[in-house]
């Protein structure tokens, strides 16, 4: 008895965990073929400027009073705590160059795709979800417009665009809110400030920062654009769709943080 109830969960089991991993490689299959259409179709004319003008507005633009309160509190904060530790060294002298590397090689990237992710991700897949689900994708097709180019290609080229221009924004307000700090305890000039934060700063430092930013937007709008072209029928499958790709986009944004970290040490 005993072994013919041990046996059915084991070949109960076995399935759910075949299909569970199945399911898994063929939804990688699926977003590589999601990516490689989009690079088919991306580049082909015709080319919807106008479109692409219109959604560099709703990520960038729209984005910054959001980006701007968040990268100047995070500079203030940042600045302010790190000065107790560094004032038990009697080391505050190194405070900009702290702040500026912090920001420029990890804050500043980080916190615009984290808040792009949340805002832009949830927009995009909802957006193209509820599309999805009213049918509208199916009226583009019958009236000949391509409807993954318009929708698709023009949404992930205009986040990866947009957050590397957010990101040197963020830094920039970050550093400003350092600099406020700084002035206010050691009275140190905007001139000097900005010299001890270029010092330690390198040509990889900035380059590393762009590449990574670029693999955030792009990722933002792929993993939102896909939600929303796969979204199920009914509205909740526009929230789901919304919900998933903010939790998707975040996942990846870290995994890709360490990745490309790990490899910028390799070259410094």
């Amino acid at each position: 008895m005993d072994n013919s109830n041990s046996s059915t969960s084991a070949t109960g089991t076995e399935p759910t965990l075949l299909k569970r991993i199945s399911d898994f490689f063929a939804g990688i299959y699926d977003v590589y073929l999601f990516i490689l259409r989009f690079f088919k179709e991306a580049f082909i004319p015709p080319y919807e400027f106008r479109e692409l003008i219109r959604q560099l507005y709703q990520v960038g633009v729209r984005s910054l009073a959001l980006i701007t309160l968040t990268g100047f509190i995070v500079g203030l904060i940042f600045t302010k705590q790190s000065r107790p530790s560094l004032a038990q060294f009697g080391a505050t002298s190194w405070l900009p160059s702290l702040v500026s590397i912090a920001i420029m090689r990890a804050l500043a990237p980080l916190i615009t795709a984290l808040i792009s992710a949340g805002r832009v991700g949830s927009s995009i897949g909802a957006e193209i979800a509820s599309m999805r689900v009213t049918e509208q994708i199916d009226a583009m097709e019958v009236s000949g417009i391509k409807p993954f180019k318009y929708l698709v290609c023009i949404r992930i080229i205009a986040t990866t665009i947009s957050i590397p221009i957010l990101a040197m924004y963020v830094a920039f307000v970050a550093l400003l809110g350092g600099y406020l700090n700084v002035s206010q305890n050691e009275g140190t000039s905007y001139g000097t400030f900005m010299q001890q934060v270029l010092q330690p700063l390198g040509f990889i430092d900035f380059y590393s920062s762009l590449i990574k930013c670029v693999i955030f937007g792009f990722t933002i709008g792929v993993v939102g654009c896909y939600r929303g072209w796969n979204s199920s029928s009914g509205t909740a499958g526009v929230g789901k769709a919304a919900n998933s790709a903010v939790v998707t986009a975040m996942f990846l944004v870290f995994i890709e943080e360490i990745i490309i970290v790990q490899i910028t040490s390799w070259f410094r």
